[in-house]
């Protein structure tokens, strides 16, 4: 209740100035660590379970941190690891409310993005991912395509539109765009025709260059996707074919061409809680956030190394969700593969914990996907809606993709 209670006071804070703020954090601070102080000696150790990334027993040291994230006023670059683990390691409904606090004072709870995604190439992929069905390298039953025409693409996204989505996103399974002229040369063609329609355009294409990433943004790309998959460390037990600062790069050419940044990770890859603090550390630290974060669930593909793996537990996901809120307040959570296998009970909680975006419609790029008709009929029961157009996180610079660049080339 003490935490309740504080949560909403702390959301009427934030419309102060800092100088009247300041003096009522400090306050909340000592209330919150004297509350934590006497209810933690009572908190029983949390018992572990095979595949399960379940938070360690409560520390109250972890007070002060999570109270001043519920009281940011706009989103910081400046997080450390210990800050964002003692974060993640909050009780679980604890840390769900007070994301959902500070999600009520950045976004419209009762709005979710609805985007629709479309593999434009299949197959083929020289890269070696151990969750990807698309990999030339694995027997996946997966019959490789070549690009989808621009007519088939735009009759899709028309679809789409009529559906109730407002951001069609593509997919081409490539490592890199290199020798890829003519293809480059379509898929403009398609997210113009894409914008044409009053349609949010995102394009994911494996590694692209500076001169590819102005061509895109002069066609009117609002999105570029670009996941990092996991933490730095626990990256190389997941791919070998590309670096994690390759990734990076591509990341930061498409900051400095003035596009919106999606990045995110996949759950499930056997990584340890740990490497959930680490990917959002390393969102959380480049010099602006991204316009969204995408949140994946693996889903097994026979035939890949990663085919036979368990599910990941839910509480872990519900975890990284409710803190990826906390530390990226202003950035689009998106619900991405895997959705699918989530109840909608579980799909409310995720929305809770600060998740404002899925991907609906026939497919996603390998896998099944939940339809508009059974997410609108979703959203009725709950009392969602669809999140409007609005261009989220255009302010995006490229004196920012700059410094990214050079403080990555530092510490790489």
């Amino acid at each position: 209740m003490a935490s309740r209670v504080l949560g909403l006071v702390l959301a009427r804070w934030a419309m102060r100035t800092p100088a009247q703020l300041a003096p009522a954090i400090t306050t909340a601070l000592t209330s919150r660590a004297l509350f934590h102080g006497e209810t933690a000696r009572r908190q029983a150790d949390v018992v572990s379970t095979p595949n399960s990334t379940t938070a360690p027993s409560y520390s109250p040291a972890s007070g002060p941190v999570l109270a001043a994230a519920v009281a940011a006023a706009a989103p910081r670059t400046t997080w450390t690891k210990d800050e964002i683990s003692e974060i993640y390691n909050t009780p679980l409904m604890e840390l769900v409310f007070d994301a959902a606090s500070l999600h009520r004072r950045f976004h419209n709870p009762a709005a979710v993005q609805m985007c629709t995604l479309m593999n434009i190439k299949t197959g083929g992929c020289s890269e070696n991912c151990s969750y990807c069905a698309q990999s030339s390298r694995y027997q996946t039953g997966l019959k490789a395509t070549k690009l989808s025409a621009v007519d088939e693409v735009l009759e899709a996204a028309r679809v789409a539109k009529e559906n109730g989505s407002s951001r069609f996103c593509m997919g081409a399974a490539w490592r890199d765009m290199r020798g890829r002229k003519s293809n480059l040369r379509n898929i403009v063609e398609m997210v113009k025709g894409v914008r044409a329609m009053g349609m949010e355009a995102c394009v994911t294409l494996g590694m692209i260059d500076k001169a590819q990433a102005e061509q895109l943004k002069e066609a009117g790309l609002t999105a570029y996707n670009h996941n990092l998959d996991t933490s730095r460390e626990h990256y190389p037990s997941v791919i070998t074919s590309r670096t994690y600062d390759e990734r990076i790069e591509t990341i930061g050419n498409v900051r400095v061409a003035g596009i919106n940044v999606c990045t995110g990770g996949i759950l499930g890859l056997g990584e340890k809680a740990e490497d959930h603090v680490g990917l959002i550390y390393t969102v959380a630290t480049m010099p602006s956030h991204p316009e969204s974060f995408p949140v994946n669930t693996l889903v097994p593909i026979k035939g890949t190394p990663l085919g036979d793996s368990n599910p990941i537990a839910f509480d872990a996901v519900v975890r990284t969700i409710a803190t990826a809120r906390l530390v990226l307040p202003a950035s689009i959570i998106r619900l991405a593969a895997g959705r699918i296998s989530m109840t909608e009970e579980k799909q409310m909680m995720c929305f809770m914990a600060g998740a404002n975006a899925i991907f609906t419609g026939e497919k996603m790029l390998t896998t099944d996907c939940s339809g508009w008709d059974e997410d609108k009929a979703m959203f009725n029961r709950w009392g969602l809606k669809p999140m409007e157009s609005d261009n989220k996180g255009s302010d995006v610079t490229a004196a920012g993709a700059e410094a990214e660049a050079r403080q990555f080339s530092a510490t790489g």
